[in-house]
């Protein structure tokens, strides 16, 4: 086991689509830390952020290039909208919530 990424404490549910989209690619990991910034104040704050863990050390460089470039997109990051209804749309979602339509 080796550890990907830490994220902060707001990047919480980041961390858990990177998980499903790592996942997706065959990479199986898990996400340490994630209940723990309740505990803060009993531990050390940089202890409780949630970790990205690649469970298969064998797989780590091809999980390390593929969220490196997940993290370098910046089509993730822009909001869009939509052409089908004009709705805008956060970077990350490649369909619109409300008609379908797929991100060109």
């Amino acid at each position: 086991m080796k550890k990907l990424h830490t994220f902060d404490f707001w990047e919480q549910p980041i961390a858990g689509m990177f998980k499903e989209l790592l996942a997706g690619e065959g990479i199986e990991c898990l996400i340490r830390n994630e209940r723990l910034s309740t505990a803060m104040g009993e531990i050390p704050f940089v202890e409780c952020f949630p970790e990205l863990w690649v469970l298969d050390e064998e797989t780590y460089p091809r999980a390390k290039l593929l969220l490196n470039a997940w993290l370098s997109n910046p089509a993730a990051t822009e909001t869009w909208t939509c052409p089908g209804c004009s709705e805008e749309i956060d970077g990350q979602f490649t369909a619109c919530w409300s008609c379908g339509h797929l991100r060109d």
